[in-house]
């Protein structure tokens, strides 16, 4: 006689940090490696070109993640790999190049870091002209809010230049390079996703061959043998790569990338406090009020729930 086998109900599966923990909480650590880009950047200019130490982050995030997602990638399809390297390319390679190359013919930092910073305007605008999206009222009323807020702050650091003029589009070209894969990436069925080591593995595999070209046109690859030049690299790996970016396509994958975007509207204002901390600039009421500005601009993103009008 056969025993009847009980069936009990499946178990609710083991959820991950990056599902537990708060959307806002997601975004506040987001909002400080993101910011810390910038002054990794600045800090690093006094040691080696900016484009050489951003090959070498790629390069050791590269190395450093190899063992443990190569099992991830050989199980992956090639059209899944293929999709997600372009993606890459354009995140990386073409925002970095956009906004550092800018900056290195003259764009003044303040204005490259505006352009850098109209990212949400810009996946709005894509997405509405390319993919036919609508946005309620409300949030393009909370983005123009917000960028009201970013160049309150950032306006006595904007400056003319010594730049010959098609210079200036290069952060612009660099924020929609940005735009349109945050776009691609979130547009992607499940199927074609990729879980986020992986991910930002080749990411920055395939953005190291792009930064190898451009330096090395330019110069040499080789790594800078200095104290400064380590603790650069070692600082964009750490805070910009696996936090900035990483924290970018968890917030994405759990969130519209419109609310994502807008979150990012505070740090210009982050980024000075940033460079108070390390650097001793000197605050303002004017860092202040535009936070407050900006912090309007994203709640009223928030408020309208940031997805597609029907």
């Amino acid at each position: 006689m056969n025993k009847t086998i009980p069936v009990h109900p499946d178990k609710p599966t083991r959820r991950s940090w990056r599902q537990t923990l708060p959307l806002p909480l997601l975004e506040a650590g987001l909002l400080l490696t993101w910011s810390s880009g910038f002054i990794g950047a600045r800090f690093s200019i006094d040691y080696a070109p900016a484009l050489l130490v951003v090959f070498w982050r790629c390069v050791v995030v590269s190395v450093v993640l190899l063992p443990f997602v190569y099992k991830s990638l050989l199980k992956t399809p090639f059209r899944v790999l293929l999709r997600n390297a372009g993606i890459g390319l354009l995140a990386m390679a073409g925002y970095m190049t956009g906004v550092t190359q800018g900056i290195a013919l003259g764009v003044p930092s303040g204005l490259a870091a505006l352009c850098a910073d109209l990212l949400p305007l810009g996946m709005a605008l894509l997405a509405a002209v390319f993919l036919g999206e609508r946005l309620v009222p409300q949030v393009w009323l909370g983005l123009i809010v917000g960028l009201v807020g970013v160049i309150w702050v950032t306006h006595d650091v904007l400056g003319q230049g010594s730049a010959p003029l098609w210079a200036y589009g290069l952060p612009v070209a660099g924020m929609l390079s940005l735009a349109v894969a945050t776009l691609w990436q979130k547009r992607g069925s499940a199927s074609r996703s990729m879980d986020l080591l992986p991910d930002l593995w080749l990411q920055c595999f395939v953005s190291s061959f792009a930064f190898a070209a451009i330096q090395g046109s330019q110069g040499s690859l080789a790594p800078i043998p200095t104290q400064g030049f380590t603790l650069s690299v070692l600082w964009t790996v750490v805070l910009a790569t696996f936090g900035g970016y990483g924290l970018y396509w968890i917030c994405l994958r759990r969130s519209s990338a419109t609310r994502v975007a807008s979150v990012l509207y505070l740090s210009p204002s982050i980024t000075l406090l940033w460079a108070w901390a390390m650097f001793g600039e000197p605050l303002s009421w004017q860092v202040a009020i535009g936070m407050v500005i900006s912090a309007v601009g994203i709640w009223l993103v928030l408020r309208a729930g940031t997805g597609p009008a029907s």
